[in-house]
């Protein structure tokens, strides 16, 4: 596999992100287009409704899949930094939220320490920003 880092780590699902919402979009609009034109006819507000579920469902249930993928993230770094951390940092691992716990499980275990103790101190809660702090970065190949 080739490497990680933050300017190669977004994850994109090609059948999804390049075929089916650019469908479900392009639906969409004629399906919009096609209820103005016939002067918002029952079954062109129909036709236009039943295209917005459609593409409001299958970006859900991606936010939904990423929401769940998050939560499975945050016990697996629990595990990683009660292994990694300091034992003076054991205290405040609680204190870390699901947003820093996702930026930071790309860490290496050797700057972990240093990158946990500046996010908790500094108060950082910006995925991107904590991302763009990492030196060495640990891929994660395995996400949704």
């Amino acid at each position: 596999m080739a490497d990680q880092s933050f300017e190669s780590h977004t994850k994109w699902v090609p059948p999804f992100h390049f075929f089916v919402l650019p469908v479900l979009l392009i639906k969409l609009g004629f399906s919009i287009y096609w209820c103005v034109k016939t002067w918002f006819t029952v079954n062109g507000v129909l036709s236009a409704l039943v295209a917005a579920a459609l593409f409001v469902g299958m970006v859900m249930a991606r936010a939904t899949a990423m929401k769940v993928q998050d939560r499975l993230i945050r016990l697996e770094e629990r595990l990683r930094f009660e292994r990694v951390l300091p034992a003076d940092l054991h205290p405040r691992i609680g204190e870390f939220t699901i947003e820093q716990m996702v930026a930071l499980r790309f860490a290496s275990n050797a700057e972990l320490p240093t990158l946990a103790r500046k996010v908790l101190e500094e108060k950082l809660s910006d995925r991107k920003a904590i991302k763009r702090m990492i030196k060495t970065w640990r891929p994660d190949f395995a996400r949704a």
